[in-house]
C-alpha cells in the first residue's frame, strides 16, 4: 500500500497537468554542496561528503486565477569517513526529496504528493517539529518531506484552516521517540487565527504509533493510538515574544513515553549595533512521564542565538544551547560568505561528546565533540 500510495502521486502529478488547457511554464533548478568534516575525537575523525538536488518545477496557470503545479526532486548523496592509512567507510543513496501536485486557488490549495509540512512559532528548539526534522545548525536546512494530502484555506481575514491526511510514513520524526505503523493513514489539522499584533493557532494529530524500533527498553507493541495537541502563540510588539506547546498521549502503557510534555517560550530582537545584531533567545522543558502532566522526567534547555551581517556578502551566527539538567553547553559558530552563485560555510562546534540535543537531521551526529567543518554550495 506504501508503494502504491507513491505511483498515484507519480502518475497525479505526470498526468494531471496534461488533460488542463492555460499558459505553462517549465523550470529547472539544481543545488550541489560539498563538505568536510575534522573531529580528531570520532572513531573516524575526517568525514567528507557531497549532495546534489535536482529540482523541476512545473506551472499551468489557468482562468480565474486558478492554478495546478508540480515539484519533483532528487537527494542524492554521499559521504564517507575515514581514519587516514587505517580505516575507511562509505554510503551513498538516492531517493525522491520532493514530489508533488498542488491545485490553487486566491484562497485555497490541495497539495498531495512527498512534501515538507511545518508550522508552530517558535524558532529553534520548536516542540511543533511534528513532520519535519531540521537541525538549525545545517545552513541548508534539508530534511525529509511526508507522503500526504494537504489542503489550506485562507480566510480575507488573515485566518487559515490546516487538514492533513498523511500513509505510508513509518520513521520517527521531530521528538517522537517510537516510529509511526505505516499500514495506517494519520489525519490532523491546524487552525490559525490573527490576534492583535500577532497570531494563534491549535493543532492537531492523530496517528498509530510503532514501538518496535524500541524493543527492549519499552514493551513492544505494533499498534498504539497516539493523539498530539499544539498550541502557538507569535505577537510582535517592542520584542517578538512566542509560546509553543505540545502534549502527546499514547493509549497503551509505555512508561515514560506514555504521555510528552513540550513548552517553549522565545524571544527575538534586531540591536542597533553596527548593520544590527539579531538576537534569538528561547526557554525549552520537556517532560516524558507514565502520567500526563507529572513533570518528573524532565529536560531543560535555553539557546541563544546571534547573528551579524558583517557585510551585503558575509554574515557570522553563532548558537549556543546549554542543558541545565547535565549541566553542558552546545557551542556553535558559522561564518557565510556569498559569490553570487557561491556560498561558502566555515563552521566550528564545541560539543559534549554524549549528545542530549533532540535528533534533528539526518545520517551520522558529526557535532559530537570538538571539530570543524567547511562546506561549499552552488545553486544554479
Amino acid at each position: 500500500m506504501r508503494n502504491l500510495f507513491r505511483i498515484v502521486s507519480c502518475c497525479i502529478i505526470i498526468i494531471f497537468p496534461a488533460i488542463c488547457d492555460g499558459q505553462d511554464s517549465l523550470s529547472f533548478k539544481g543545488q550541489a554542496s560539498g563538505w568536510i568534516n575534522f573531529n580528531d575525537g570520532n572513531a573516524l575523525p575526517v568525514y567528507t561528503g557531497g549532495r546534489y538536488i535536482p529540482q523541476l518545477n512545473y506551472n499551468l496557470n489557468l482562468k480565474d486565477d486558478h492554478k495546478i503545479d508540480f515539484e519533483a526532486s532528487l537527494n542524492i548523496n554521499g559521504n564517507a569517513g575515514f581514519n587516514p592509512f587505517d580505516s575507511l567507510k562509505a554510503t551513498a543513496q538516492l531517493k525522491p526529496y520532493r514530489l508533488w501536485v498542488r491545485y490553487s486557488t486566491r484562497q485555497f490549495e490541495l497539495r498531495a504528493g512527498l512534501q515538507k509540512i511545518n508550522f508552530g512559532s517558535a524558532s529553534i528548539l520548536r516542540p511543533l517539529m511534528w513532520f519535519d526534522q531540521i537541525d538549525p545548525r545545517d545552513p541548508l536546512k534539508l530534511t525529509d518531506g511526508v507522503y500526504g494530502l494537504l489542503g489550506r484555506y485562507y480566510f480575507l481575514n488573515n485566518a487559515n484552516i490546516w487538514l492533513w491526511g498523511l500513509y505510508g510514513n513509518n520513521k520517527p520524526r521531530g521528538w517522537e521517540p517510537t516510529g509511526t505503523n505505516s499500514s495506517y493513514p494519520e489525519v490532523g489539522g491546524r487552525l490559525q487565527l490573527p490576534v492583535p499584533k500577532g497570531e494563534i493557532g491549535f493543532s492537531y494529530n492523530y496517528r498509530i504509533a510503532d514501538s518496535r524500533n524500541l524493543a527492549g527498553i519499552v514493551p513492544s507493541f505494533s499498534m498504539i493510538p497516539e493523539n498530539k495537541a499544539g498550541f502557538d502563540i507569535k505577537v510582535d510588539m517592542v520584542v517578538g515574544l512566542w509560546f509553543e506547546g505540545t502534549w502527546v498521549n499514547k493509549g497503551k502503557n509505555l512508561g515514560i513515553f506514555t504521555n510528552q510534555q513540550i513548552l517553549n517560550a522565545g524571544t527575538d530582537y534586531t540591536f542597533g549595533l553596527g548593520n544590527g545584531l539579531y538576537v534569538i533567545y528561547e526557554q525549552l522543558v520537556a517532560a516524558n512521564d507514565e502520567r500526563a502532566f507529572n513533570f518528573q522526567n524532565t529536560t531543560t534547555f535555553s539557546l541563544v542565538s546571534l547573528s551579524y551581517p558583517v557585510s551585503l556578502f558575509d554574515n557570522v551566527n553563532g548558537i549556543v544551547y546549554y542543558d541545565w539538567k547535565n549541566r553542558k553547553s552546545y557551542n556553535f559558530l558559522n561564518w557565510q560568505k556569498q559569490f553570487n552563485n557561491i556560498t561558502l560555510y566555515f563552521m566550528g562546534y564545541w560539543n559534549p561528546v554524549i549528545y542530549n540535543i533532540p535528533a534533528q537531521g539526518e545520517g551520522p551526529n558529526l557535532f559530537a565533540g570538538r571539530g570543524v567543518q567547511v562546506m561549499l554550495v552552488f545553486n544554479h
